[in-house]
């Protein structure tokens, strides 16, 4: 029970706490970034994918299925391995930044570019299946309208292939936040990375000048809560949207079947 209770005192110091929380900050931006890059790179990949036909465009055709199988097909790790290695660095990351070192900062950004790279692939799929759930006609009524291919895109066809897949979209954040934890595995200084630093010094806090079996439960545990809150709290949103989009369908499928009858 001493031991537990050593354990658990290290939540209780100011500074590990705050480490912690930094860490978990680091967390959410990285995978916002990720996220949002993923999108706009995985709406191109997917318009690519499934637009460009031509005998003219279709190299691209092959190039966006050929890195969006790749991406998807293999394991992230890999890709965070292959980024640290061979991934250069801009000029503007390889300084001290947001009280990082430059070591710290320099695999941030490798790491970080293997998880948008990889998050990218998934998201284009997420976009893609939205793109399918458009009508054709939409083309052919944006076409009479006098639209061009990109304002059709733009102004017609991408917003409601977004609004379809907004679900899916917010269950794939929760994947990312969950798969920011692989960049631990680099040093980089996220959530998990740090919790892992405090748990190799822990016999400097713990007051028993050992790493104990409890200090693992301890620090692992309160990782795993932040995760948790985190990403059930994004469950209920996802639950939320998908229960209010069933409602308004519902109603939709009610007002057609009255006027329908109306008619009748």
């Amino acid at each position: 029970m001493e031991e537990w209770s050593a354990s658990f005192d290290m939540l209780k110091n100011g500074a590990i706490l705050i480490y912690i929380l930094k860490g978990t900050l680091f967390t959410i931006i990285i995978s916002t970034i990720a996220v949002l890059i993923g999108i706009v790179f995985g709406s191109v990949l997917a318009l690519v994918r499934n637009y460009c036909h031509s005998p003219q465009y279709r190299i691209f055709r092959y190039a966006a299925i050929a890195y969006i199988e790749i991406f998807r097909n293999t394991p992230l790790l890999l890709w965070i391995f292959i980024c640290v290695v061979f991934c250069p660095v801009p000029e503007i990351f390889a300084h001290r930044m947001f009280g990082l070192t430059t070591v710290e900062t320099t695999l941030l950004f490798k790491a970080s570019i293997a998880l948008i790279l990889f998050t990218s692939s998934v998201i284009a799929e997420i976009v893609r299946g939205g793109l399918n759930s458009v009508p054709a006609g939409q083309f052919e009524a944006a076409a009479s309208q006098g639209f061009n291919v990109v304002q059709t895109m733009v102004y017609i066809v991408l917003p409601q292939a977004y609004r379809n897949v907004v679900p899916t979209l917010l269950s794939q954040v929760i994947t990312t936040i969950k798969d920011s934890s692989y960049l631990a595995n680099v040093a980089t200084i996220e959530l998990m990375s740090r919790v892992r630093q405090i748990l190799s010094t822990a016999n400097l806090y713990n007051g028993t000048g050992n790493i104990n079996v409890s200090d693992v439960f301890v620090l692992y545990g309160c990782a795993a809560a932040i995760y948790f809150i985190i990403n059930f709290a994004l469950s209920l949103v996802v639950r939320h949207m998908q229960a209010r989009r069933k409602a308004a369908a519902s109603a939709y499928r009610t007002a057609a079947k009255a006027v329908g009858d109306a008619k009748a």
